[in-house]
């Protein structure tokens, strides 16, 4: 029996607009948002940005037939600039969710924006562990490092081989802070002591008042709970004031692969660090990053760079997977499924937004065993992705279910 024209037409209908709504605005909008030009510019930046592109690239420039679009912007790491640019980008230029944020406290200013227009935040050059621990959203995820596992590769490892004094320099913001804390707790747990620390202002260029006082309190290691040009200006100091040729170690809670290249091998030789991601690991890390370095005039990618690609490619197989880019829907498929790319080829994203993937605890070459620019990195260690986290039973994120 045929069926009445008013209902056929209200079927068309229906369809349509349940067709026009898979994409909002008939377009995703990803915008890269970062430090552009100050003192974490290298190990995120344009980088990022290319990163993001390659990934929109990789996967064929659209998805559900809509195309994918990446805008940047610079968020001069200030939290409420970072804010102000997230609340915009959301509410009028119908982004569709933000990706990169260095500087932990922008971050969390930013996962708050997001968690509150139920929009997606992948955050990739951000390592508090706060962000999938108290203030975690089921909207924001952590790709690429957080200071638990960056304390338990590095800070573990020294203290082991001997380093079991400590004290911190530590930049005054909230990763710096929560490095420290997360540092202390695994010193403590295998047998060292932290017998003090100081905290300094983003951006410092002289760290020889700081330097002096981890100096004189006799600790085996000086940890430097900072990043960027901050560590490298600390590492600077260290070795024109000759405390490592005197006996006292350097510790690098985060140093990327930019740092060591700016530092050069002859400052930066025996530095312990851990990272998620080195360019040099296996065929397909190499073939990736020598794609990104040929955009980069000949720079290769930090973990931060591979973290935003990796991002952005779960992000778009999750759209796809979910026949939306509405928030929900998509996060919810992130968790479902499984994470598989050239730089990140197996893990998975757990329920408190925390990206379960191994970590590398690396040692800096000497300049006479590298074989070249970029063959900076030793493989110590691989650290299995449940060592590396926290476990669920003791995080303070309020999705996990004790």
């Amino acid at each position: 029996m045929r069926k009445p024209f008013w209902i056929t037409t209200l079927g068309a209908v229906l369809f349509a607009t349940s067709a026009a709504a898979q994409v909002s605005d008939d377009v995703v909008k990803i915008g890269v948002l970062n430090d552009r030009s100050g003192i974490y510019s290298d190990l995120s930046g344009e980088g990022s940005v290319v990163a993001a592109r390659m990934a929109v690239e990789d996967f064929g420039g659209n998805v559900l037939d809509k195309p994918i679009e990446i805008i940047s912007a610079d968020h001069q790491n200030k939290p409420d600039v970072g804010s102000a640019i997230a609340t915009r980008w959301y509410d009028a230029e119908n982004v569709d969710a933000i990706v990169d944020v260095p500087v932990s406290s922008v971050a969390l200013a930013v996962q708050e924006v997001a968690k509150q227009r139920e929009h997606i935040v992948m955050f990739s050059s951000a390592g508090s562990s706060d962000l999938t621990g108290k203030a975690c959203s089921p909207y924001g995820t952590q790709w690429a490092f957080d200071s638990i596992a960056l304390a338990k590769g590095t800070a573990t490892a020294v203290t082991r081989s001997g380093g079991d004094t400590w004290f911190f320099l530590t930049a005054d913001y909230a990763f710096g802070i929560a490095m420290e804390a997360d540092a202390k707790r695994y010193i403590d747990e295998v047998g060292g002591k932290v017998l003090g620390s100081v905290h300094h202002p983003q951006a410092t260029v002289d760290f020889s008042s700081y330097l002096l006082q981890a100096q004189n309190s006799g600790a085996k290691v000086i940890g430097l709970a900072n990043a960027g040009n901050d560590t490298i200006n600390a590492i600077k100091g260290a070795s024109e004031f000759g405390i490592t040729s005197s006996g006292q170690k350097l510790a690098a809670m985060l140093i990327f692969l930019s740092d060591v290249h700016s530092l050069g091998l002859d400052v930066s030789q025996g530095l312990n660090l851990t990272e998620s991601f080195y360019w040099d690991m296996t065929d397909d890390t190499r073939a990736w990053s020598k794609r990104f370095a040929e955009r980069m005039n000949g720079r290769m990618p930090t973990m931060a760079h591979a973290g935003v690609y990796s991002a952005v490619t779960h992000y778009l197989k999750a759209i796809k997977a979910a026949g939306t880019d509405e928030g929900k829907a998509v996060a919810a498929k992130m968790q479902e499924i499984k994470v598989s790319d050239p730089v990140l080829p197996s893990a998975e994203v757990r329920k408190d937004g925390r990206v379960m993937r191994p970590f590398y605890l690396f040692e800096v070459k000497a300049p006479a065993e590298s074989k070249g620019e970029y063959d900076y990195y030793k493989l110590v260690r691989e650290i299995p992705a449940e060592e590396a986290a926290r476990s669920l039973s003791e995080s303070p994120c309020p999705l996990v279910n004790k």
